[in-house]
């Protein structure tokens, strides 16, 4: 099964990689292309902080060489998760594999340039999110897939439970 996660981290890290030169190739920086006007673009943006801007202004000699630490981290957490479920190809798995795969495409800008290429650029009226880019959107459904599974898990236990004793 771990062939698997390794191919789904793969495939983000691949499509992270090929729409950031897309994106660095064919938009200026601080340029947008509208898709859904008012509502959609692409804006090609570098983020030299953490997710969504945090921490971008900072002027913290020691910022990008932090990030890369708790990048490397957070891989090897996710790494030790996986190896440990590498035997399923589960809710869980795939959302460490969603993870992973989303934080080397980030970390792999990191380290190459010192910030990473947004573009998602997602907005209502002066309602604006802040832009981002494949490897945030696998890192976000990672997160939120394992974050059901604790939640709604425990639900489905309970539920199990009240078949079984009636």
């Amino acid at each position: 099964m771990r062939k698997y996660h390794i191919m789904i981290a793969s495939l983000i890290l691949l499509c992270d990689r090929i729409t950031k030169w897309l994106v660095a190739q064919k938009i200026t920086l601080h340029d947008s292309v509208d898709v859904i006007p008012g509502m959609f673009r692409l804006t090609h943006v570098q983020n030299q902080g953490a997710a969504f801007g945090l921490f971008a202004e900072s002027s913290f000699e020691w910022k990008v060489g932090m990030l890369v630490l708790f990048s490397l981290a957070a891989l090897a957490v996710v790494s030790a998760l996986l190896w440990k479920n590498g035997n399923a190809l589960n809710a869980t798995a795939i959302a460490l594999s969603l993870v992973f795969g989303g934080a080397l495409g980030n970390l792999w800008d990191r380290v190459t340039s010192g910030r990473v290429i947004d573009f998602l650029d997602f907005y209502v009226g002066s309602h604006h999110w802040p832009a981002f880019n494949i490897a945030d959107s696998a890192i976000v459904v990672g997160a939120l897939l394992l974050l059901s599974e604790i939640f709604l898990a425990p639900q489905e236990e309970k539920q199990e439970e009240k078949v079984v004793s009636q």
